[in-house]
C-alpha cells in the first residue's frame, strides 16, 4: 500500500444508529489495514470508540422524527456545517454509508468540490426510484453493495460496484442455545414463545404493536399455552411499550438491546418489515412480516415501488416465501392464522427454514466490513493517482 495511501484523510458520514455502527465497523476495519489513516466523521459514539474523529459540533444526522423550529435549525446549521467542510477541507475520499435523504445531497457537494465519493450500503432505488440510480453515475465513483442481486443493476446503470456480503452476518453469531436465552428472560424451556419485533421508530410500534399483541392474544385464547417476548428498540420509548403492551392485557417480557437473543428465543416472530427481517432469516426462526402506513403514503408507495415483495429476505431469495401481511392484511386474524400455520405445519415450518439456510448463503461469509474497507482503499489509492 502506498506511503500517502497511509497518511490519507477520510470523511465518513452516516445519519442514524445503524449507520453509526457500519461506519464504527468500517472503520476499525481500515484502522487496521492502514493505521496511519486519518479518518474524520459525522456519526455517534460507536465511530468515536472506533478511532473516528467526530467532526465537531456536527454530531447525528437523524432527521426521523425531526419536529419544531429548534430542531430544523441545529439540522441546517449541521449541514450547512458539513457542506462548508467537503468544500474547503482537502480530503481524499468522502465514504457516504446509507442514509439517503442527506447523502444525495452530500454526494454532490463533494463531488462538485473535486471529491472521490464512495457509497457503502446504497440506497434502495431498484425498489422505489430506479430512474434515480442514473444519479448515481454522475454524483458517485463506486457503489459498495451488501445484497446480492444489486451489482446487476447498479452495473446495468452504468454504477461502478461491488458486492461485500451483508454486515449483518458480523453481527449475528453462528448459532444460539435457545434454552439459555429461554432461562435468561425467564421464559420456560418447553414454552411457546411469539416474539414481537414492531419496528424501531415510534409510529410503526404504533401502528403494529396493537395488532401484534391482538393476535396473540387470539392464539392464547385458542387453548394455547403461550409466552410473550418483545425486542425494544433504543430508539423508541420503552414507557409507551409498556403502556400499550398493559393496555393488551398480556404479560409480555421486554427485552432491551438483544434483538438477535429474542429472535433466537422465539417459536416464530411477528416482525415488522425492514433489516430485521433479515437479521431474523439469518438467526433462523420462522416468522411473519407485517407492516401498516397511513393509507395516503401507502397509496403513494404503491405508486412508486417497483419491487414483488417488501421483505428483505424474499427479494434476496427470489420469492416471497415468508408472509408478509401488508396494510389491510395487517389484521391480527390474519396475523394469528398466519402463526397457526407455522406453529402447527412442520413441514411448512421446515421449508421456511431451508429457505432461510439459502438466503443465508447467497448473502456472503462473514467480514463485510472487512472487504468494504478493501474497496475504499482500492478507491483512495485511485484518488491519490488522479492528483
Amino acid at each position: 500500500m502506498p506511503s500517502s495511501t497511509r497518511s490519507a484523510r477520510i470523511l465518513i458520514i452516516t445519519g442514524e444508529a445503524s449507520g453509526d455502527l457500519h461506519g464504527a465497523n468500517l472503520a476499525a476495519a481500515l484502522k487496521a489495514k492502514a493505521p496511519g489513516l486519518s479518518i474524520l466523521g459525522v456519526g455517534g459514539p460507536r465511530m468515536q470508540a472506533a478511532g473516528v474523529e467526530l467532526v465537531q459540533s456536527l454530531g447525528h444526522l437523524n432527521v426521523i422524527g425531526i419536529a419544531g423550529p429548534s430542531a430544523v435549525r441545529a439540522l441546517a446549521h449541521r449541514v450547512l456545517a458539513i457542506r462548508r467542510m467537503l468544500r474547503r477541507d482537502p480530503l481524499d475520499l468522502v465514504v457516504l454509508i446509507d442514509n439517503p435523504g442527506l447523502n444525495f445531497h452530500f454526494a454532490r457537494v463533494a463531488k462538485r468540490a473535486g471529491h472521490r465519493v464512495v457509497y457503502y450500503i446504497a440506497p434502495q432505488l431498484w425498489a422505489w426510484r430506479p430512474r434515480r440510480m442514473r444519479w448515481m453515475q454522475r454524483r458517485v465513483d463506486y457503489v459498495v453493495v451488501i445484497l446480492p442481486f444489486e451489482v446487476e443493476l447498479y452495473r446495468r446503470a452504468g454504477v461502478p460496484c461491488a458486492f461485500v456480503g451483508h454486515p449483518l452476518l458480523d453481527e449475528v453469531a453462528p448459532s444460539y442455545d435457545r434454552d439459555r436465552l429461554r432461562a435468561t428472560y425467564g421464559l420456560p424451556r418447553e414454552a411457546c414463545v411469539i416474539g414481537l419485533l414492531p419496528g424501531s421508530r415510534t409510529g410503526e410500534v404504533r401502528a403494529l404493536l396493537p395488532v401484534m399483541l391482538e393476535a396473540a392474544r387470539l392464539l392464547q385464547g385458542q387453548g394455547r399455552s403461550l409466552k410473550v417476548i418483545l425486542a425494544v428498540a433504543e430508539t423508541v420509548d420503552p414507557d409507551e411499550i409498556k403502556r400499550l403492551c398493559e393496555g393488551a392485557g398480556l404479560d409480555v417480557r421486554l427485552v432491551a438491546r438483544d434483538p438477535n437473543g429474542v429472535m433466537a428465543a422465539a417459536d416464530v416472530l411477528f416482525i415488522a418489515s425492514g433489516t430485521a427481517t433479515l437479521q431474523a432469516a439469518i438467526i433462523g426462526t420462522p416468522m411473519v412480516i407485517v407492516y401498516k402506513l397511513p393509507w395516503l403514503t401507502y397509496l403513494l408507495a404503491r405508486l412508486l415501488v417497483r419491487v414483488p415483495s417488501i421483505g428483505l429476505a424474499n427479494l434476496v431469495a427470489g420469492r416471497p416465501f415468508i408472509p408478509e401481511l401488508i396494510q389491510h392484511q395487517a389484521t391480527p386474524a390474519r396475523l394469528a392464522e398466519e402463526a397457526r400455520r407455522i406453529l402447527d405445519d412442520a413441514s411448512y415450518r421446515e421449508r421456511m427454514r431451508t429457505e432461510m439456510t439459502r438466503v443465508k448463503s447467497l448473502l456472503g461469509p462473514p467480514g463485510a466490513s472487512e472487504r468494504a474497507a478493501a474497496m475504499v482503499l482500492q478507491q483512495l489509492d485511485r484518488a491519490e493517482a488522479r492528483v
